[in-house]
């Protein structure tokens, strides 16, 4: 454990809720060969997984068992294998997205998560609510309440009826995100959606998710891209310029649509995206993550009103721009979101929570639903 982490883990950061799902790769546990014509063996993918999931950056890891997995019975068995072995869980979540409540596959899914409940963090429960309505969280909550480590769920929306009854499956504490499955959502709802135009094409039915998670206090994890390039930034840049830089000498077109979608999901204040690409990961974090600079100048402001003893009422000028709590609520929210994706210093985090504790309880919660009000 580095010397930052220390620092961090000497922090009571409780009131905060915990870390978001943030970016998250869908990894195949037992992938098809398209140069052998075959599946791999249990060898190949362990030697595949300790090469690639061991070393991801990104802030979940999701082995899937449902729709992108064909070898399930060996996906179980690799996972079972390899779980014990993750070096870097205080890094990355392990995610295990299982199959629609209560088929046959789903029970076997469910006797993984107990064998192996003490190497998973998530729960991403497929086409959830579509058979049994809100009660499938409720039971899968039951079940992972008596296992040794706590496990939260993400019921990924996938149908028009899972949107309906959105409000009853984010009642539970067990959830603190939900999913919004694009491509099955829209395959039933018959509606023909673009890789590049998505986001326009689902924008009224994401609405509607967002406004009723907002109310549950819960985050939503975005939709995943299809686009697939070749070109990957370099982890080091962090800040919009050099951002706009690498995608005007290097970034692909594909590149280019993936990263304006993660900034027109990042501004829609969602919690997290599905990445199905490597070269997707540090592209769609530098979107969702508040910039250094950006940081920087929210601590700013946040001091400036607190000196100026306007964080609850009251107005300054800032930069030529005139301030008031609501823009300090903003301000507030940008240090906290850098928080819950990782990218926030131990003396930042211990500002943001000065500026919390500054604040009442009911003010915390509009500005910050997702924490915990102590």
């Amino acid at each position: 454990m580095t010397t930052e982490e220390k620092k961090h883990k000497n922090i009571d950061t409780s009131m905060l809720g915990g870390y978001w799902p943030g970016i998250q790769l869908y990894y195949p546990p037992v992938k098809y060969s398209p140069a052998q014509g075959i599946y791999e063996d249990l060898e190949a993918a362990s030697l595949r997984m300790k090469k690639h999931a061991h070393a991801t950056h990104a802030h979940t890891l999701i082995f899937d068992l449902e729709d992108g997995c064909r070898q399930k019975e060996l996906s179980r068995q690799l996972l079972r294998q390899e779980l014990p072995h993750f070096q870097r869980r205080h890094e990355v979540a392990i995610a295990i997205r299982v199959n629609p409540f209560r088929t046959e596959e789903y029970e076997k899914d469910m006797a993984l998560v107990k064998d192996m409940a003490e190497f998973i963090d998530v729960v991403m429960l497929a086409k959830a609510g579509e058979a049994y309505g809100a009660p499938e969280v409720r039971d899968l909550s039951s079940f992972l309440a008596g296992l040794p480590h706590p496990i939260t769920i993400q019921p990924i929306i996938e149908h028009p009826k899972s949107l309906k009854i959105a409000p009853e499956l984010m009642q539970y504490s067990t959830v603190k995100h939900v999913v919004f499955g694009i491509h099955d959502f829209s395959k039933a709802m018959g509606i023909q959606i673009t890789p590049e135009h998505w986001t326009e094409e689902l924008k009224y039915y994401l609405n509607q998710i967002m406004f009723e998670a907002r109310i549950a206090g819960k985050g939503v994890i975005g939709g995943v891209e299809t686009l697939i390039g070749s070109s990957s930034m370099p982890t080091n840049f962090l800040e919009p310029h050099d951002v706009r830089r690498w995608l005007d000498l290097h970034g692909e077109n594909e590149s280019h649509i993936v990263y304006k979608h993660a900034c027109q999901e990042a501004a829609n204040g969602l919690t997290g995206k599905q990445v199905i690409h490597p070269a997707h990961i540090h592209l769609c974090k530098v979107a969702y993550t508040p910039s250094p600079s950006e940081v920087a100048t929210k601590i700013k402001i946040l001091k400036a009103a607190i000196e100026a003893d306007a964080l609850l009422g009251g107005a300054i000028k800032f930069e030529g721009e005139m301030l008031d709590p609501p823009m300090f609520g903003k301000a507030l929210q940008t240090l906290l979101r850098a928080y819950s994706l990782r990218a926030l210093t131990p003396a930042d985090t211990e500002f943001a929570l000065t500026v919390l504790k500054l604040m009442p309880a009911q003010v915390v919660r509009e500005n910050w639903p997702y924490g915990i009000i102590l």
